[in-house]
């Protein structure tokens, strides 16, 4: 698995709905490449992202992965290619272990710390009494924001996915802990296809490295088409 991500003319309108939320967007992201997409709510984004996870599926047009449609992708499959990393990670009501083993049953002790170092929580988890085996809560609610978000980072770390998609997933943190995040996606994006969700692209230039491409859309009472979105810079590999 390469990474490559294409949307073919694709649209979506959500049910009931005249305005299509997505109007006629066709973009090529190849392997390894970071690319942002950025506007305002209402404008579309999260939409976009939910068609990539295949939360929603296109009303026209087709999105591939490395050249196959998903709608022809099984579930498993889709899993393995696309970890979505987003402002509120679902985290199971049982210990920190059972948790980062939920998506990568065979992972060792060694495994789960290398991914919980990259994804910058290790330290936290291993200060815990239980380490882990603290149970996590119902949730989640035994740890903060941004250490439940780097949890369910260190979860899709240890399931390697080719793409990652991430949807604004340090819009909500305090200084200190975006940083930490921060530095932990950057690890995690090194060699893959990511997709970043954000509402300015100035956030994704103070928080981000490396060369990334941009879609804009800058009216919210627009779908986000091919009429509505600027694209700024050229895809490559970062």
């Amino acid at each position: 698995m390469r990474g490559a991500v294409q949307l073919d003319h694709v649209s979506f309108a959500h049910a009931g709905q005249s305005l299509r939320a997505i109007d006629d967007v066709t973009l090529t992201i190849p392997a390894g490449s970071h690319v942002a997409i950025v506007g305002p709510t209402g404008s579309g984004k999260t939409t976009l992202g939910y068609l990539l996870a295949r939360l929603y599926d296109v009303d026209a047009g087709a999105i591939r992965f490395d050249g196959v449609d998903l709608r022809d992708l099984g579930f498993a499959t889709l899993s393995q290619m696309l970890g979505v990393v987003s402002q509120e990670p679902d985290l199971l009501n049982a210990s920190v272990a059972e948790n980062l083993r939920f998506v990568c049953p065979k992972a060792t002790g060694a495994d789960m710390i290398a991914a919980a170092k990259v994804a910058q929580i290790h330290d936290h988890i291993a200060a815990l009494p239980e380490g882990y085996d603290t149970l996590v809560g119902e949730g989640g609610f035994r740890f903060s924001g941004g250490e439940k978000q780097r949890l369910a980072l260190a979860r899709t770390i240890l399931r390697d996915p080719p793409i990652l998609l991430l949807d604004e997933a340090t819009s909500a943190l305090d200084t200190r802990t975006e940083r930490a995040m921060s530095q932990a996606l950057d690890a995690l994006a090194k060699g893959r296809t990511t997709i970043t969700i954000a509402h300015r692209l100035s956030t994704m230039a103070a928080t981000r490295s490396g060369v990334m491409s941009s879609l804009s859309f800058t009216r919210a009472s627009d779908p986000l088409s091919r009429r509505a979105a600027r694209g700024r810079g050229r895809a490559r590999p970062g």
